[in-house]
Parts: structure tokens; sequence; C-alpha cells
């Protein structure tokens, strides 16, 4: 597999596991999974207590680091600029392995699991205006706009489709480039990334546990062709080159 990392200035890779009714969340639930964690992978050693969330987290280190947290109705898991690809699967396959046990959950009432790669490209610039020049100059879109006198607020496409008949696998294309009305109108740009996400979701409900594994290294598969063959060479690299090619 290509090294993801290469093209872009942080790699990420994501999970969430979206439940349909309430975790607990008392102390001991939230610790007791906490610790479990901690005692695999030493280095999530720091307790952190968001708005809604509580997260177990590692030191950054490199611009590498991982976390996994709690909300009312999902478990998130991530490892951002991953060595290697196991790595960060390893972190979301021991969530799935220990988090149903540890805090009941059925597989009635699993929502959905997916799998996100992000790409984020850092660009000090009007970060809409990159992605249109990069996915829409060519294109028939071009023509709803005047480079000459626009000013470009927002240019943010998502594309979903279906990965089997039944439309419960998906994937989605997504490019986030966090501009706001007050940078087009200053032309101060804050030094925020454009992000592209390539997500891949499974909806339940399943019929048992034991499927879970399966269904993670499915979306592996999938997450890794897709980066590979669409997201990299029509997303990814036309945004990187937009950004290098601007004075």
């Amino acid at each position: 597999m290509p090294d993801f990392g290469e093209c872009c200035s942080d790699f990420y890779i994501n999970q969430k596991l979206a439940l349909k009714m309430d975790l607990p969340e008392g102390r001991e639930a939230v610790l007791d999974l906490f610790d479990r964690l901690r005692r695999s992978i030493p280095e999530l050693d720091r307790l952190r207590r968001y708005d809604g969330e509580f997260a177990l987290e590692s030191p950054e280190r490199d611009r590498r680091y991982r976390w996994a947290a709690m909300r009312r109705t999902s478990i998130r898991s991530g490892d951002v600029n991953p060595d290697r690809l196991e790595d960060a699967y390893d972190l979301h396959r021991l969530i799935l392995e220990v988090a149903p046990y540890y805090l009941s959950i059925s597989p009635l009432d699993i929502d959905y699991l997916e799998l996100v790669f992000g790409f984020d490209l850092e660009a000090e610039t009007n970060r809409d205006e990159v992605v249109f020049e990069a996915l829409f100059a060519d294109g028939p879109l071009a023509s709803l706009v005047d480079a000459g006198s626009d000013r470009f607020l927002d240019c943010q496409p998502i594309v979903g489709i279906a990965l089997n008949d039944a439309c419960d696998l998906q994937a989605f294309f997504e490019v986030r480039s966090r501009g706001s009305a007050s940078e087009a109108s200053t032309g101060e740009f804050a030094p925020e990334p454009i992000s592209v996400y390539l997500t891949i979701r499974r909806h339940g409900p399943i019929a048992s546990l034991k499927e879970i594994p399966t269904i993670f290294a499915g979306l592996c598969g999938h997450a890794e062709r897709l980066a590979e063959n669409r997201v990299i060479p029509n997303l990814v690299l036309p945004i990187r080159h937009a950004i290098l090619s601007r004075p």
C-alpha cells in the first residue's frame, strides 16, 4: 500500500461505533473501559473531559497521537499520522473487541460502524477558492463564478455512493474547507487545513457481535482501495497541486 501520509500534511484513520441507546455515564463504566484500553496501549494515559465527551489520549510526538472517546450514543477512536495502517487498525479492533462487554452493547443497539480516512492539506489562503480551482474550474460549474470579481465563501463538495445492492454499505467523499465570510472580506486567512474525508459506513443491525471483526475488515479493504484509486488521484493531489501553484 502507498504511504498515504506523503501526499498531505496530516493523515489519520478514525472509527465510530454509533449506537441507538445511551451509553452508561457513570464513573465505573468509563474508567473500567479506559483502564482496559490503557493496559493494552500504555501510551493512552491522559483522561480528559470535554463537553459531552470523555476522552483517553496519548501525548503528541512528532505529530503522531492516538485517542479514544465516549459520547452519549457513540464510541470513537483515532490514530493521527500512524506509522502503518495496521497500527491504527489495532487500536480500532481493540475498541470493537472490548467496548461491547464493558458497556453492555447489544447487536440490536448498533446503528452503524464507520471508518474514516482523513487527509489534511495546510493552506493559508482562500481555501474555498483553492477547492473550486482544483475540482471545478475546468467543468461546467466554473460558469457560476466570475473569478475576476467574486469572492468565494463556500465550496465543500460531498458525494455518497452505495457499495452493495442493499445500500447499507456506503462510501462518502467529502471536502471541508473551513472558510468564513470574515476571512473572505478581510483577505486574512487563518492557517487552517483543507480536509478530504473518505468515510466507509456499514449500517446495522447485525445478528451477532461475532460479525464485527469481519465487518471492520471489509471497511478497511474498501477504504484502502477507494483511497488509492479515487480519493488521492482525484481529490487530494489536485487540491495539493492547486495549493502549491498559488503565489
